[in-house]
């Protein structure tokens, strides 16, 4: 994960070195080596996930000209980096300290999530509200793209929506693995402990505007950064709508740039912004040929 970007980049590398230190252990050595269990548990994911996009942004930044970011939901933290909002080092270990609280949030109140594919996201909203009750909740978590919402809630709430949503058209509904029921009601011990940590980072205004993941709207300065930041676990990620708005922005002609691992984001793109060219930027050689197409 990343190992070839900082084997032949040096930008790349000293990305890894200051998160290694920042975090007070080699993380850089579990996203290459593994083992797998332990990098895939969210307090390791995510700052792994940060760390790999950063270290692909750090090779590109000088031939971008961005004008505008946005990240899903961890990636938020990601886009606000390389926004300029707050340090590399702070945000290493707010995303580690994430992490780490919407585990014990799903620990003190275990929660489910699934995508939901072939409906529109008013459909899944509709169903989300008739499956609450009971003292059970599931709401949209996810609202990825015209035909595909994630939901997330109590275990059975998730369960009922589920059935009625097979019931009224759902091509599929896919339960996912998680720890947790994020971006729900859920988060709420989770949101109040992040609030706190964001509090004791120094946030300054973004030098290009990062589009919001709980209102798609662009963010142009630190307070409505760390507001916004700190809602965002138990707000809905509002991707299609983000994406839309970035494409409104952007103009006719511009280019997503997808940075980080996989491709799910460009996928994503294709189904919200029809034609909307985008190159992902997470592999050396993916990076290696776009410098050498803007040299």
């Amino acid at each position: 994960m990343g190992k070839d970007l900082a084997e032949r980049f040096s930008q790349a590398r000293d990305v890894f070195e200051v998160v290694d230190e920042a975090l007070g252990f080699a993380l850089s050595r579990l996203m290459w080596e593994g083992p797998e269990s332990d990098l895939t548990l969210t307090h390791n994911a995510q700052p792994a996930i940060l760390t790999h996009s950063l270290a692909a942004y750090a090779v590109v930044r000088d031939v971008l000209q961005p004008v505008a970011g946005a990240g899903h939901s961890l990636g938020e933290y990601s886009a606000y980096v390389a926004a300029g909002t707050f340090a590399l080092t702070d945000a290493a270990r707010l995303v580690r300290r994430r992490g780490e609280l919407m585990y014990q949030a799903g620990r003190q109140r275990s929660g489910s999530m699934a995508a939901v594919i072939g409906l529109p996201a008013e459909r899944v909203v509709d169903a989300c509200r008739e499956a609450s009750g009971d003292g059970a909740v599931v709401v949209a978590a996810n609202l990825n793209a015209p035909d595909q919402v994630v939901i997330s809630g109590d275990p059975a709430a998730v369960e009922r929506a589920g059935t009625r949503l097979k019931e009224v058209g759902a091509k599929r509904v896919l339960p996912l693995k998680v720890s947790g029921a994020f971006h729900s009601p859920l988060m709420e011990p989770a949101e109040l402990g992040l609030r706190e940590e964001l509090d004791r980072v120094e946030f300054a205004n973004p030098s290009f505007p990062v589009i919001a993941n709980a209102t798609a709207e662009l963010v142009t300065d630190a307070s409505t950064a760390r507001r916004l930041l700190g809602e965002q676990l138990t707000a809905p990620v509002r991707w299609a709508a983000s994406m839309q708005r970035a494409a409104e922005e952007a103009g006719a002609g511009s280019r997503f740039v997808e940075i980080g691992p996989g491709t799910v984001l460009t996928g994503l793109l294709r189904r919200v912004v029809s034609g909307a060219p985008c190159t992902p930027l997470g592999t050396a050689d993916q990076v290696t040929r776009f410098m050498e197409q803007h040299a």
